[in-house]
């Protein structure tokens, strides 16, 4: 095939692309994602690790709490025994 024809067939397609949705959709692409992703409800990721850090003492805490109301209730029933 020659390159004339070749290049021929190349803008042809071009072309066809151009007058579909498609084009529209590739020239709009950042303002659709940029819309989509500011109505969902993301955090950065520092803000995720923060939080994350922040569960993870709480957690740990109310373990703390956990034993400590087990060593209570366990003293008083051995008490209420005496």
């Amino acid at each position: 095939m020659k390159q004339e024809k070749i290049e021929e067939i190349c803008t042809k397609i071009q072309e066809l692309f151009a007058q579909t949705p498609l084009s529209d959709i590739r020239k709009n692409l950042r303002t659709i994602l940029l819309n989509n992703l500011s109505d969902m409800d993301l955090v950065t990721r520092e803000e995720f690790d923060v939080q994350t850090t922040v569960l993870n003492r709480a957690k740990e805490k109310l373990i703390l709490l956990e034993k400590r109301i087990d060593q209570l209730n366990s003293q008083s029933v051995s008490s209420r025994g005496k």
